[in-house]
């Protein structure tokens, strides 16, 4: 299987999901368009869109993103099996009818738990996998699925931490491919930010290093999982 994957920025990297994927069989193609490369038309075998410091609908700071919607619309319609990761989950949302907005309780970050819902029970991702601990840093939301999405999992304070559209598209809001490596750089790039807002750096790397083994005993299987739908054709 070999996966395309849209990086938006050096700092949010696939992390975990390089090492699970592999393990698993699928090659990642990644198109790194804040370096000038092309978004595809169309995704290889698979696609995996990351996340990044972009709004959704910033596209006069991101040039790329009107390409990358089109990228996730024409693969969600195409069955291609699909993940969007927090900024890409929330492409994924406007570019299939839904709506993303500033989230009313503020920034989500830290290592915070997510709750699976009974939907999830027989996804292909998610079934089995319990109430869990997951990286997150965003401060918009999903606010409104497109049509015809089932929700799969919640979370306090935004509700919408999970969903699949059609059979083979997944977004999540949360990050399961960071690592805590890459969770203290995005703290330290806006240590000033957190401190305004009140949050303690030192304390929300720990939360995240803390919860290190059940982040990887937990994602790694929805990674596993995700190749695995890729490679059932």
């Amino acid at each position: 299987m070999r996966i395309t994957v849209i990086e938006h920025e050096a700092d949010a990297g696939l992390g975990f999901f390089a090492g699970w994927l592999a393990a698993a069989g699928a090659g990642c193609e990644v198109v790194r368009p804040y370096l000038g490369e092309a978004v595809p038309e169309r995704a290889a075998d698979g696609l995996i869109v990351l996340g990044g410091e972009a709004a959704a609908w910033e596209d006069g700071r991101f040039p790329w993103l009107p390409a990358t919607r089109d990228l996730i619309r024409a693969s969600v319609e195409g069955g291609v099996p699909t993940l969007g990761i927090c900024l890409g989950a929330q492409l994924m949302t406007l570019a299939c009818g839904g709506a993303v907005e500033r989230g009313e309780h503020g920034l989500e970050v830290g290592a915070r738990q997510v709750v699976p819902l009974p939907e999830a029970c027989a996804d292909p991702l998610f079934a089995g996998l319990g109430p869990a601990p997951a990286v997150q840093y965003h401060r918009d939301v999903m606010t409104r699925l497109p049509e015809g999405a089932v929700r799969l999992a919640t979370g306090d304070p935004y509700p919408n931490q999970a969903y699949r559209l059609g059979e083979r598209a997944w977004a999540v809001q949360f990050h399961p491919e960071a690592t805590p490596e890459i969770f203290t750089g995005w703290t330290g790039g806006s240590a000033d930010h957190l401190t305004a807002q009140g949050y303690s750096v030192e304390e929300l790397n720990t939360q995240v290093k803390e919860a290190e083994e059940r982040l990887t005993g937990t994602w790694r299987q929805l990674a596993e999982r995700f190749a695995g739908v890729g490679m059932s054709g």
